[in-house]
């Protein structure tokens, strides 16, 4: 203390406040050793011997702290049970909702997809799929190729994925609990080993799956639609025989692609024989392998030929194609597309007013017909098929307007040429005749219309041009007409026509598996690889197309697109609970999709139910149980 700064009051009141507390630490006198009484020592814990021991966790005291131990339990347990009736009091009067004391009951919550799986996983076991690739595809793996060629084809259906994302996916829904196997199996490496181990079966997996179908849902064989389509592949492809470059009319030239060929059955449109294709593949040279193979199919299954008609497109039919359907002995009625001069000739024989005077072919009226016969020559052999002069009124009324608006563009066009006469660049009679002539080269409707260029006496240049009635009337003569040929005398102008217009049913398919399968683009990148993944397609298909055609027949008219789409929001919620208890529920369903998952149960439950009798030794028959079957599959 600095002294030195403080008053002579301050000092003396500091030396005895330290005087004092003197006084008060320091005991005057002795203490007496003979007393029964020791004085306790100043800041010294001291303990009475009749208290007992100062430490009663020793050995003698043991019992105690057990005692205290279960006192202390007890009092937890009570203290929780105090605690669970006091929220439950709050839940009944309102204070604390329901929700809310699940949560704090619960330990964790997993929410997984349902959707459609068990109506598409019920259906693919009905038709054998698993058991089928199974015994073509044997594996000593730890999860068979048939188990996961089933999961590729159920995402395929649901939300189509490259193959790296398909164990995700997996493990977001129901399915790996409904297969038995963890969702992390079906990783990219052992998708690619399936499609590996499916390519030397495929012809053997489709046919047998798809006969399946057939025989359980007595599929009508006697209309058959045919036509081929092409899919985008992404990537280089040097080592690659089927992906190339070709001409397709629904994929740019400067994109490499595959072909397929495909055979639908009018009866409910499902794909039935196809074939995969390089993209450099002509159309018309794939006929002649597909009638070999449709015909192969019939012999072996007993069907007659000569009940089958096959339906293809203008581009399926030539001289040796028609001559080839009569060996075979198969009906066909297909377009032609008239390269040779009698059959063009055959078109604008009759005028608009000859073909209208007789009865439409159609309740709408605007198509009209008129019968001819078709002579086909080929290698020194001929023959003569039915053909049918068609006159569609709405395209021929489309492609007259559309010439009609491409002559008033050609007409603005030379119209602003004239104007610009006298120009530089646009003074003499070569230039001005050369502008003019790009202009009607450019124009597809330049062959219609003549132009003159002149020079006048005092030598400016001037040109003129006029629509030629001729050749604008020997146009529009053609104008909306096709001709149609068939083997099958028996069949009259109007069914030709009904017939025809039905092919639309195989260009529907080849949009679900663009659409909606994601066939398109393809990002693998072996040939033998892509056929599998095709067959994995085409069996999601079959499965598309078969679901579709047995609901329809019991009276909804839903496509199976629509079904997956009301099924999405079913979903599986699983609780598990602090005392390790769990528990399973569905989400709320909606009147509507239980009403959908009556029908389709009801439906699967027929199609289940059907005997399929096979021709094919591979299938078992009815009267025989064989090991491999799957058992009766399930909507729960």
């Amino acid at each position: 203390m600095n002294f030195a700064t403080k008053s002579r009051c301050t000092r003396i009141l500091v030396w005895l406040i330290w005087y004092i507390a003197l006084l008060v630490f320091i005991q005057p006198g002795r203490l007496d050793e003979s007393s029964s009484n020791p004085v306790p020592l100043l800041g010294v814990v001291s303990q009475e011997a009749e208290k007992g021991s100062l430490f009663p966790w020793q050995a003698g005291y043991r019992w105690k702290k057990l005692a205290l131990k279960q006192y202390r339990a007890w009092r937890r347990a009570y203290g929780r049970a105090k605690w669970a009736a006091r929220r439950a009091r709050l839940a009944m009067s309102g204070a604390v909702t329901m929700a809310q004391l699940v949560n704090w009951l619960a330990r964790g919550q997993q929410h997984y997809q349902v959707g459609a799986l068990p109506v598409l996983y019920a259906l693919l076991e009905t038709l054998q799929v698993r058991a089928i690739i199974n015994r073509h595809c044997p594996t000593r793996g730890e999860v068979d190729h048939g188990t996961v060629s089933l999961v590729l084809i159920l995402n395929r259906l649901l939300f189509p994925l490259p193959l790296y994302q398909v164990a995700d996916w997996v493990g977001r829904t129901v399915l790996a609990t409904v297969v038995g196997v963890a969702a992390a199996k079906f990783n990219d490496d052992r998708l690619g080993r399936t499609l590996d181990a499916l390519y030397p079966h495929l012809e053997s997996i489709w046919l047998e799956v798809v006969e399946t179908a057939m025989l359980k849902a007595d599929i009508d064989l006697t209309l058959i639609f045919y036509d081929l389509t092409a899919f985008i592949a992404h990537g280089r492809y040097a080592e690659s025989e089927a992906v190339d470059f070709g001409f397709a009319h629904n994929t740019p030239m400067n994109k490499r692609k595959f072909k397929l060929g495909l055979n639908v059955t009018a009866d409910g449109h499902l794909p039935w024989l196809y074939q995969f294709w390089p993209g450099r593949t002509a159309d018309l040279a794939t006929v002649g392998h597909n009638m070999n193979q449709l015909a192969a199919w019939l012999r072996r299954c007993g069907y007659p030929l000569a009940e089958t008609l096959v339906v293809g497109d203008r581009a399926m039919l030539d001289a040796e194609i028609a001559l080839a359907y009569d060996q075979h002995g198969l009906r066909y009625l297909a377009g032609l597309r008239c390269l040779q001069s009698q059959h063009k000739a055959l078109l604008t024989v009759w005028s608009d007013q000859q073909f209208e005077s007789l009865p439409p072919l159609t309740e709408e009226g605007n198509y009209w017909g008129r019968g001819c016969e078709v002579s086909f020559k080929h290698q020194g052999h001929n023959v003569t098929h039915k053909g049918l002069v068609v006159l569609a009124g709405p395209l021929r009324d489309q492609l007259r307007q559309t010439r009609r608006t491409q002559l008033a563009q050609l007409e603005t066009q030379l119209t602003a040429l004239s104007q610009k006469l006298g120009q530089p660049r646009m003074r003499t009679l070569k230039m001005v005749q050369r502008r003019v002539n790009a202009r009607l080269k450019e124009s597809p409707v330049g062959k219609l219309v003549g132009t003159q260029v002149y020079q006048t006496p005092a030598g400016q240049v001037h040109f003129t041009w006029q629509i030629d009635e001729v050749a604008l009337a020997e146009a529009e003569r053609g104008d909306g007409r096709y001709l149609l040929v068939t083997n099958d005398w028996s069949l009259t102008h109007a069914q030709m026509l009904a017939l025809y217009r039905q092919k639309d049913g195989v260009e529907k398919r080849f949009h679900v598996c663009k659409s909606d399968l994601k066939v398109s683009p393809v990002y693998l990148h072996q040939d033998q690889r892509i056929a599998a993944m095709l067959l994995l397609n085409m069996l999601a298909l079959l499965a598309y197309s078969l679901l579709e055609r047995q609901v329809r027949q019991a009276g909804w008219a839903l496509t199976t697109r629509q079904i997956i789409k009301r099924l999405e929001t079913l979903a599986l919620i699983e609780t598990h609970c602090h005392d390790g208890s769990s528990l399973r529920r569905l989400t709320l369903v909606a009147p509507e999709v239980v009403a959908i998952l009556q029908l389709v149960a009801k439906v699967l439950d027929e199609l289940f139910s059907a005997p399929v009798i096979s021709k094919l030794p591979l299938l078992p028959t009815a009267s025989t149980q064989s090991p491999w079957l799957p058992p009766r599959p399930s909507l729960c």
